[in-house]
C-alpha cells in the first residue's frame, strides 16, 4: 500500500518516525507533518497564510515533509500535491497522549485521519498514553498487522477508526464506542512582568461513563480500543424528536389562522 503519514506533534515526534520506520519494511510511506507541535488544533486549515513545504533528511529511503500547517492542511497537501493523488491510506500518529471522549473534538491527530476519510481514503488516528516509556515499535507493528488483516471496505463514506493503545501488553483489539470522559477546566491567573493579566489552563479528568464497551474502558483492560468515527454530528434521535416538535408547532400556527379567518368572517356578516 501507499501510505500518508502525518500528526499534530511535529515531524520529529518519535512515535511518528518509529511508525513510517516500521511500515517502509513492507509499504510505500510518505511522511507529510506539521514542523512543529500542533496539538489541540482540531480541524483547523490555513487558508488566509501561506503553507511552507520543505523536504527534509530523515531517513535515506522515506520522503519526508515539513509543513508549515496544521494537520488536515498535512493531508490535503499530501494527498493532492505531494502524494499526486495515489494514497491507498492516510494514518496520524502515533500521538503522545489519549485521544479519549471529547478529546476527538480537539485532537489534530485526530481530524488528520477525518481530513483523510473526507477525501475518500481509509483512514486511521492512532494515540499512545503520554509515558515516556512507550514502546512505540510495538504499536507500530500492531498497526502494520492491523492494517494488512482490517478489512477497510466496511467502512462507510467520510468514516474513519481512532485506535488508541494500552500501556503495557498488548491483548488484542476491541470495537469501543467513543466515551463521555471530558475534563473539569480550571484556569490559574498569573501576571506578567508588565502587571498584564494571563491565564493557565489546566484541568481534571472527568470518567463517569459505566458502559463497559467506553473506549477508556477498553484500553485499561489492556486492548487497542477502535472507535468508528466520522465528521458529522447531528444527532438523530434528537432530529426526530425536533421534526415533531416543529410540526406541531405548524399544526398551531395552520389552526390559529384557521380560526380568526372564521372570526373575520362571523363578523363581516354582521
Amino acid at each position: 500500500m501507499r501510505i500518508l503519514l502525518t500528526n499534530d506533534d511535529g515531524v520529529t515526534s518519535i512515535g511518528l518516525l518509529t511508525l513510517a520506520e516500521v511500515l517502509s519494511e513492507r509499504h510505500d510511506v510518505l511522511v507529510v507533518a506539521p514542523e512543529s507541535e500542533q496539538s489541540a488544533t482540531g480541524h483547523a486549515i490555513t487558508v488566509r497564510m501561506p503553507i511552507w513545504v520543505k523536504r527534509v533528511k530523515v531517513f535515506e529511503h522515506i520522503p519526508v515533509y515539513a509543513t508549515t500547517g496544521t494537520p488536515a492542511d498535512c493531508v490535503k497537501l499530501g494527498v493532492e500535491v505531494i502524494g499526486e493523488k495515489n494514497i491507498d491510506l492516510v494514518i496520524s500518529g502515533i500521538n503522545f497522549g489519549y485521544n479519549l471522549g471529547t478529546d476527538i473534538v480537539y485532537s489534530g491527530t485526530v481530524s488528520g485521519a477525518i481530513e483523510g476519510a473526507l477525501l475518500g481514503i481509509a483512514s486511521l488516528a492512532l494515540s499512545a498514553p503520554a509515558v515516556e516509556d512507550f514502546d512505540y515499535k510495538k504499536a507500530a507493528k500492531f498497526t502494520m498487522d492491523f492494517v494488512e488483516e482490517f478489512d477497510f471496505s466496511i467502512l462507510e463514506k467520510f468514516t474513519a477508526l481512532s485506535l488508541n493503545f494500552p500501556i503495557g501488553e498488548i491483548k488484542g483489539w476491541k470495537v469501543a464506542r467513543q466515551s463521555a470522559r471530558r475534563y473539569a477546566d480550571r484556569f490559574e491567573a498569573r501576571v506578567d512582568p508588565m502587571g498584564n493579566t494571563y491565564y493557565w489552563m489546566y484541568g481534571d479528568v472527568v470518567e463517569d461513563d459505566e458502559r463497559p464497551d467506553c473506549d477508556y474502558v477498553v484500553v485499561r483492560e489492556g486492548y487497542v480500543a477502535v472507535t468508528p468515527i466520522t465528521v458529522f454530528m447531528t444527532h438523530e434521535p434528537l432530529l426526530e424528536k425536533l421534526r415533531e416538535v416543529s410540526q406541531r408547532e405548524k399544526d398551531k400556527v395552520a389552526w390559529r389562522s384557521s380560526a380568526q379567518k372564521e372570526g373575520q368572517g362571523s363578523l363581516s356578516d354582521r
